[in-house]
């Protein structure tokens, strides 16, 4: 059904607040293709703070990923994505969300408000998701502004994206 089953062009970043201070860590190229990966990954993250990943999908779509004892919160960017990506499939699949039927419908799926209690309102994060001309790593680079992370989150970039 999908066209990416192998390596996925993106990255994926995990950002950790500890103490007060953001971090940022590679994430393994096994989260760009599978969600399960992306979360596990997360999970094996050891820190008494906050602990999300950020993924950049083939210059497409993101999605935002934050692990809690009871679950996952997570957001999709564009749920039409679903049509050509596993990721963006299986992220719509533990919504328990139908993907759209036609590609030309965008809309953000998943919990808007996720990192809301780190400081970016459900209202602040819509606005990020509509802006459609941005790629998702400037998408990406905005939640890191707002948050407080920007200067973290370019350098660990320039790092993997060189």
């Amino acid at each position: 059904m999908c066209l990416m089953a192998e390596q996925v062009p993106g990255f994926g970043v995990a950002v950790i607040r500890e103490d007060g201070r953001w971090r940022c860590a590679a994430m393994d190229d096994a989260a760009l293709r599978e969600l399960d990966a992306a979360i596990t990954e997360l999970r094996r993250i050891r820190s008494t703070g906050a602990v999300f990943g950020l993924l950049a999908v083939d210059d497409e779509f993101f999605i935002v990923l934050r692990p809690s004892p009871g679950g996952v919160a997570l957001l999709l960017s564009d749920a039409a994505a679903a049509l050509d990506y596993d990721i963006a499939a299986d992220t719509l699949d533990l919504l328990r969300v139908e993907p759209p039927d036609d590609v030309d419908d965008v809309w953000p799926e998943g919990s808007l408000d996720l990192l809301a209690d780190l400081g970016l309102p459900a209202a602040e994060m819509q606005v990020i998701v509509d802006e459609m001309d941005l790629y998702p790593d400037e998408q990406l680079q905005m939640i890191a502004q707002r948050l407080g992370f920007a200067d973290e989150f370019a350098k660990h970039l320039d790092t993997i994206l060189q």
